[in-house]
């Protein structure tokens, strides 16, 4: 039951950025420029994280180390989804949402693989197989497909 439920948050995730991607298109075409609108969509995202941060830390006394992250990790992740909702903005208006989505998951796919043969920053290792580079190529021509056709 868990595994369900956890598959449908990812669904719901998912479903959220297809969401995002025209919403944070049309605030660029009302302010005239990607990249104030996907900045304002991390500042807006930021205030919200920062207020649910303060909650659950006092609410379950937690003290946050801030010492113990290598320092790298504090920008580097921001830095990469400034980089995709930029790009995201950018490309919703010009080749649609369903395209933009199909891309978007078969890049995440194909790194996903990657990151998980290297087992990334202590993610457990997994082979590549037939069956996982199969699918990658399914997802990469259903990709293509939903954008050609």
């Amino acid at each position: 039951m868990l595994g369900l439920i956890w598959s449908l948050l990812g669904i719901l995730s998912g479903a959220f950025i297809a969401i995002q991607a025209p919403i944070n298109a049309q605030l660029s075409r009302g302010l005239g420029l990607p990249v104030a609108a996907a900045a304002f969509s991390f500042l807006s995202g930021a205030v919200v994280l920062g207020i649910v941060s303060i909650a659950v830390t006092r609410g379950q006394g937690v003290v946050l180390d801030w010492r113990a992250p290598a320092p790298w990790l504090f920008v580097t992740g921001g830095l990469l989804g400034a980089a995709y909702v930029t790009i995201s903005v950018i490309l919703a208006p010009r080749i649609g949402a369903a395209s933009l989505m199909a891309f978007l998951v078969a890049g995440q796919l194909i790194a996903g693989i990657v990151l998980d043969r290297i087992g990334f920053l202590g993610m457990a290792v997994r082979e590549i197989s037939v069956g996982r580079l199969t699918g990658a190529l399914l997802l990469m021509a259903g990709a293509l497909l939903v954008r050609l056709y």
